[in-house]
């Protein structure tokens, strides 16, 4: 599995392309900023890794604490932290659930202590409004984070496969569960064999 600094190399080096086929593709500025920022963003702090003491966690700093329950609810590389969109997915949830209860307390505090004229019912028609209205950014946004976490994904899995290669030649690339099927096969079919064998003479 390459180190975190190696990780951190690959983000940097993929921006440009990343940055590039996005500007291509959209011939749009705000959406190549957004999808090049989620991208850092995903490769250098929000990633699979945050289910471990690892770079990405580190870097949340003074609120590291925040992915203590996370790191204890997954096992690492799990599917839900290391799998395709469903990591992303879960982590944005994750974090915008944390978010969410520190508003909610906030917005409580400042209604009973300030003259505030705010109402639950103010508060969810902007937000609904927002994600409405702004769908496309979010989503470019989300891309973005996928694809740097993906990079993270693919290059432990890329490295993996090497070293299983490098021990057991070409087996080693495929999926162990394989292997012992093909290894019980044919031990069965040499079973089968010596027992309906006719005896000679």
């Amino acid at each position: 599995m390459p180190s975190g600094q190696t990780h951190d190399r690959i983000t940097l080096w993929s921006l440009p392309f990343v940055a590039g086929l996005t500007l291509f593709s959209t011939r749009s500025s705000n959406v190549t900023l957004l999808v090049a920022g989620g991208f850092m963003f995903g490769g250098l702090m929000f990633g699979p890794d945050l289910d471990i003491y690892s770079r990405q966690f580190q870097r949340w700093g003074y609120l590291r604490w925040l992915w203590l329950p996370y790191q204890k609810s997954l096992r690492h590389r799990s599917f839900l932290s290391h799998g395709p969109i469903i990591g992303t997915t879960l982590r944005v949830v994750y974090l915008t659930t944390a978010l969410g209860i520190f508003l909610l307390v906030a917005f409580v505090i400042v209604t009973k202590l300030g003259n505030v004229a705010w109402t639950w019912q103010d508060v969810g028609g902007s937000l609904g409004r927002s994600l409405f209205r702004y769908y496309g950014e979010f989503f470019a946004l989300f891309v973005g984070l996928e694809l740097g976490a993906m990079s993270h994904s693919l290059s432990d899995w890329g490295g993996s496969a090497y070293k299983r290669m490098q021990k057991q030649g070409i087996q080693g690339l495929l999926p162990s569960g394989k292997i012992k099927k093909r290894k019980v096969t044919n031990r069965r079919v040499k079973r089968r064999s010596k027992n309906t064998e006719k005896p000679r003479g």
